[in-house]
């Protein structure tokens, strides 16, 4: 379902928060990734746990979850949601020096977790920046977006592979 219409605005051009007060409870998913960038000394100390300030991906995982958990006071005109389920995984992209941040929410409820799974990938991205900053300042997250999405009214969503 498409649709050219903003849903956070009303007919009069005022923000609103939606009203999904009549949709339908169903269960609702989303996946989200992002990717940090830097250097190698900055991504094996990391990989290794050796960062300046103890273990970054440990830090960065439970950073995620947090923020997932408190994603309407960060953003908006976002509906505070019971989840369900928050899980983080940080895998190292070794020929990059890089590592991938995967975030999954679920939740049953009447709104889907796009942003929460968002906000999660990017706080530990960030978490993971500040924890290494000290070794290198010129670190880049890269590429958040929304992999996958399930349940709703506007149906699932696959993130296409680049060719």
């Amino acid at each position: 379902m498409s649709t050219s219409k903003l849903t956070h605005q009303d007919e009069d051009g005022r923000i609103r928060m939606v009203d999904v007060g009549d949709k339908p409870v169903t269960t609702r998913r989303a996946v989200a990734r992002a990717e940090l960038h830097m250097s190698k000394s900055a991504f094996e100390a990391i990989r290794d746990g050796q960062g300046p300030k103890g273990d970054a991906l440990q830090t960065a995982e439970l950073a995620g979850i947090m923020a997932a958990k408190r994603t309407s006071d960060l953003i908006p005109l976002c509906h505070p949601l019971p989840l369900t389920k928050v899980k983080m995984t940080i895998e190292p992209i070794n020929d990059q020096s890089a590592f991938e941040i995967r975030s999954e929410v679920r939740t049953d409820g009447k709104t889907g977790v796009e942003m929460e799974a968002l906000t999660a990938a990017s706080i530990a991205a960030l978490t993971l920046y500040d924890m290494t900053k000290a070794i290198d300042k010129s670190m880049r997250v890269e590429g958040l977006c929304l992999v996958e999405k399930s349940g709703g009214q506007s149906g699932d969503y696959h993130l296409e592979a680049k060719a």
